[in-house]
């Protein structure tokens, strides 16, 4: 058996007039993310250490914001392309992990939603999906209120 760590990072400014998206749940906060897609900073952290771990690239090879299929597309589309990716190689996806780094909004309501959303999409249970948020206590760019950000890693077995 073959066994692979990839991780992820993504980062989104705050953006007025978006709603905001993290794990596939629209959550009532103003302002929302800026992005090209539906800036969803946990699913795209995920996507990116799926495909570290395969070794098939990053998200930016697969879903360019300069190619307009993928503008204001969700998140899960993402999921499913990657998913679809990783049959064909033939990994299976051991566990995911992810931290989403937020001063606000407070995420421990939308926690479950978020874990249940990717697992439903990654063809997973709910054991193998784990999210977390914490804050910075006000340092950097998270702490100014200025974007959310999200790590993720993943295992995959072959």
């Amino acid at each position: 058996m073959t066994m692979r760590i990839g991780s992820g990072y993504d980062v989104h400014a705050f953006a007025p007039n978006r709603p905001l998206v993290l794990g596939g749940v629209t959550i009532p906060f103003e302002p929302g993310l800026s992005g090209h897609s539906d800036a969803d900073t946990v699913i795209h952290a995920i996507v990116d250490a799926l495909l570290g771990a395969s070794a098939l690239g990053d998200i930016g090879k697969y879903f360019p914001s300069s190619d307009a299929r993928w503008k204001n597309q969700p998140g899960s589309v993402f999921l499913d392309y990657t998913r679809a990716m990783l049959d064909q190689q033939n990994w299976t996806i051991s566990n995911i992990d992810a931290t989403i780094v937020a001063e606000r909004p407070k995420l421990s309501p939308y926690i479950e939603a978020m874990r249940a959303h990717i697992a439903a999409h990654l063809h997973l249970t709910l054991e193998q999906v784990s999210i977390k948020a914490t804050t910075t206590d006000g340092l950097g760019f998270t702490g100014r209120l200025e974007g959310i950000a999200c790590y993720a890693v993943a295992l995959l077995e072959r």
